[in-house]
């Protein structure tokens, strides 16, 4: 067993692993801690304090927490925070004297102010060597510039969700999961590109949330349209409710029809699989596939 706290960072709700410092020091939830990584020293926030978890769980090597972050630590984090529309209205300036098509989209200082790293995103490769020595020399420090997707694009900038709540991908969700047509047509939802897709004009994150219940339920429920047998005889399916288990049915009776209710488990009817619609299904994971599909 190892003794760990979890930290996360700006921009991202990725919980990762560190070593305290000091094992007799406790850590309050939201306080700030100096960490070490990657990118160098970053500011963190606590998610939870210290706790034993398997080595198994672990990430090796294991970093330490530096220490915890002192009034002094905020300020200079303040102080950075401060020089960011600046620095966002000089570097688009700097951008469109290079006429380069690229969109920028944030932009971040790192802990000690000795690198500002600038995210844009672009349709295509941008050569953009001529500008990052621009940017050097008119801010004194070392200049990153990273390229991101649009999926990401969104998760930096946030927004409201079609739902009415933040975006997931700005909240509460680690990393993406891949999400994909067949996961909308599993739950019965209109392949309509405005009512499945996010702010990042992708299938929305959350189709993947509730897949596994409805990739078993559906296995198990007649399709809209096909013909079943009821205890009262011969039907057409007219809907469909997985959470339920039920399926409205049309029952001809002579001259009339008839709408009723019935469980699933009650109808008889034979499944089948189309194996080319499943491979084209699990292949279409973007925005563009729905068009297709709804033409």
């Amino acid at each position: 067993m190892a003794k760990i706290i979890g930290v996360k960072f700006k921009n991202t709700s990725k919980i990762y692993y560190f070593a305290p410092a000091n094992e007799k020091d406790e850590y309050e939830k939201d306080s700030g801690v100096i960490v070490e990584t990657a990118k160098g020293l970053e500011y963190g926030t606590v998610v939870f304090g210290v706790k034993e978890v398997s080595e198994d769980d672990i990430v090796q090597p294991l970093k330490p927490v530096l220490r915890k972050a002192t009034e002094k630590d905020l300020n200079v984090i303040a102080e950075n925070e401060k020089k960011i529309p600046d620095v966002m209205k000089k570097a688009e300036e700097k951008i469109k004297e290079h006429n380069l098509e690229m969109k920028l989209v944030g932009a971040e200082f790192s802990f000690d102010g000795k690198k500002l790293v600038l995210y844009f995103s672009a349709d295509g490769r941008i050569d953009f060597r001529e500008l990052v020595k621009d940017l050097a020399s008119c801010f004194k420090t070392r200049i990153e510039l990273r390229q991101i997707g649009i999926r990401d694009e969104t998760k930096l900038l946030g927004g409201i969700a079609p739902c009415g709540r933040p975006c997931c991908c700005s909240t509460c969700m680690p990393d993406f999961s891949k999400v994909s047509i067949k996961m909308a047509k599993n739950q019965g939802l209109h392949l309509n590109p405005s009512k499945i897709s996010g702010l990042c004009g992708r299938l929305m994150c959350c189709l993947s949330y509730e897949n596994e219940y409805y990739s078993c339920a559906c296995k198990k429920v007649p399709k809209v349209g096909s013909t079943v047998t009821t205890p009262e005889g011969k039907g057409t399916v007219v809907s469909v409710d997985m959470l339920k288990m039920m399926s409205k049915v049309k029952i001809i009776n002579g001259d009339s029809e008839v709408y009723k209710d019935f469980p699933v488990d009650r109808l008889k009817f034979s499944k089948t699989l189309d194996n080319k619609t499943v491979n084209r299904d699990d292949e279409s994971d973007n925005i563009e596939d729905i068009d297709k599909i709804t033409d």
